[in-house]
């Protein structure tokens, strides 16, 4: 009887930081021929000893497979890993961090050396990748054809999320939820500075804390959305800006006698007042998106 066994498609990965690394061994795992580079070729020899093929150099890299996948430092090492490579034919996924021009240059690059192009930003850390559980994914953006035709390897490590032709699309949506990150952690770092020299236990602080972020993060990010496609920035206001910029006295008073420097949350409180100085106050703060955009 003869069985059929399907036959993994091989992909070669360049980089092998911990992301690259979690990436490899997934593909590994899932019976996928792998072919990896680094430039610390310490690194590939550990892989190859869990069964990837370690390539002597990026091009020998590229040559193995039609599918190359690159996770890189930053755009600059892209362009020195593959400075000289022959592109032909190859179909290159960039899941290096970058911005959106620098996705978009790297993809007219890429297709002037006779390479098909998606780029991606990988929306997880390392300890994710391999546990579907743990909700990590990456947004790819560019070929729609590319994608589809990929989408069944790329999707071994984490999730897929397809979000435009528009090469820069992924590195936007990425930098766009890594900012919105950021702007959450200052904000719980000035509430944590608050309290800390107050007799309040972290710990039990904590849960309150995030309990709180989860309360008011998905109605509002929903209710801003609904807004700026609307226009109406009345729609559904419950806390106008005029009683939060008033609001806001009260919480830049409690910093100064806490000791607390406002440097965190004082900026989002001066663009509020300034949305009001310009608005009839009666609705939300998201005319703060516009007002960034001046």
């Amino acid at each position: 009887m003869t069985q059929n066994i399907a036959v993994k498609s091989p992909v070669t990965l360049l980089g092998l930081g911990a992301m690259g690394t979690a990436l490899a061994r997934t593909w590994l795992a899932a019976g996928h021929p792998l072919t990896v580079w680094n430039r610390t070729r310490a690194r590939a020899d550990a892989l190859a000893a869990e069964g990837a093929k370690a390539a002597d150099s990026a091009s020998a890299a590229v040559a193995a497979s039609p599918l190359v996948i690159v996770c890189l430092l930053d755009d600059d090492s892209v362009g020195t890993a593959l400075d000289g490579v022959d592109l032909t034919g190859k179909d290159l996924v960039n899941l290096t961090t970058t911005t959106p021009a620098q996705a978009r240059a790297r993809a007219a690059w890429a297709e002037e050396r006779g390479a098909r192009y998606l780029d991606g930003g990988i929306m997880a850390v390392p300890p994710m990748v391999g546990i579907p559980e743990a909700g990590g994914y990456v947004f790819y953006s560019g070929s729609r054809e590319l994608f589809e035709l990929h989408q069944e390897a790329l999707a071994v490590p984490v999730g897929t999320t397809y979000v435009g032709e528009d090469a820069g699309f992924a590195a936007l949506h990425d930098v766009a939820l890594l900012s919105a990150m950021y702007g959450m952690f200052a904000g719980a770092t000035h509430a944590f500075a608050l309290v800390r020299r107050e007799n309040i236990d972290p710990v039990a602080f904590a849960p309150l804390l995030g309990n709180w972020i989860k309360a008011m993060v998905d109605p509002s990010v929903e209710q801003t959305a609904r807004q700026l496609v609307s226009g109406d920035l009345t729609a559904d206001v419950v806390s106008n800006l005029a009683m939060q910029v008033a609001g806001t006295t009260t919480l830049l008073t409690t910093a100064e006698e806490q000791g607390v420097s406002a440097e965190l949350i004082r900026p989002q409180f001066d663009l509020m007042r300034r949305l009001l100085a310009v608005s009839t106050g009666e609705e939300d703060l998201t005319g703060v998106v516009d007002l960034l955009l001046a």
